[in-house]
Order: C-alpha cells, then sequence, then structure tokens
C-alpha cells in the first residue's frame, strides 16, 4: 500500500479500503489473519486507534471476526459478499459513464471485444 495518505479521505477508510482490496485480489483469503494492529500502525506509521477504527469497519460490515486473544479474520463469505458490492458498485456508478463513451465513439462490441481480446494477449505475454 502507498504510504501516502490521500487527503480526501480519512486514514482508517483508505486502510479499510486497502483490506477490502486484499481480500478481492485474493491475497487475504477466508479465514486468514489481518496483519496485527500494531505492524499496520508501526508500518504506516498511524496511531493504532486508527488501524483500530479501520478494521471495526470490517467487523461491523460482517467481512471480518475479532477472536478473543487471535487477533481478527476473514470471515466465511467476505469474497463473495464484496464481490456481490464491487459489482453493484460498477454497474450503478462506473457503467453508465463507460456505456456514454462507448456510445459517444459509436464502438461496437464486435471492437469492444476484439480490444479485450489483444489486452489480454499482452497481458499473457508479459
Amino acid at each position: 500500500m502507498n504510504r501516502e495518505w490521500n487527503d480526501n479521505q480519512p486514514i482508517y477508510r483508505q486502510l479499510r479500503d486497502h483490506v477490502v482490496h486484499m481480500i478481492l485480489e485474493g491475497v487475504l483469503k477466508e479465514g486468514d489473519p489481518l496483519p496485527s494492529v500494531r505492524n499496520v500502525a508501526a508500518e504506516y506509521r498511524v496511531n493504532p486507534l486508527t488501524v483500530l477504527k479501520a478494521y471495526q469497519e470490517l467487523v461491523d460490515e460482517g467481512l471480518v471476526e475479532k477472536r478473543r486473544g487471535l487477533g481478527m479474520f476473514v470471515k466465511e463469505g467476505a469474497h463473495k459478499s464484496l464481490l456481490k458490492g464491487e459489482r453493484q458498485k460498477f454497474l450503478s456508478e462506473h457503467w453508465p459513464r463507460v456505456h456514454a463513451t462507448i456510445q459517444r465513439l459509436g464502438l461496437n462490441p464486435k471492437e469492444l471485444l476484439d480490444a479485450a481480446a489483444r489486452n489480454s494477449n499482452r497481458k499473457e505475454g508479459r
């Protein structure tokens, strides 16, 4: 994670979003422990209460569970729940702009699929 913070959002939210990203990317899997509050606070040079607030949001959202004396762990179903939310967010917030751009440029489905295939082939050939 970038150690520079975005001034438009509280640090605890940015930490929370980073953990969400790690779950969606498979870096943290269901049942995995989250990094300790102390380690995260030391690594990113933030107050441990800030990290705790980020983790508490994840608990409140049902994505993470506290295990007394052991720490915090990614709950079963967290990935599926996050994926559903991210898909809905994409469809409601991002897709209308993407669709408008496609319409404005007069792109057709074949052009889009061909471009996606070319990009996919480039990524595989790295």
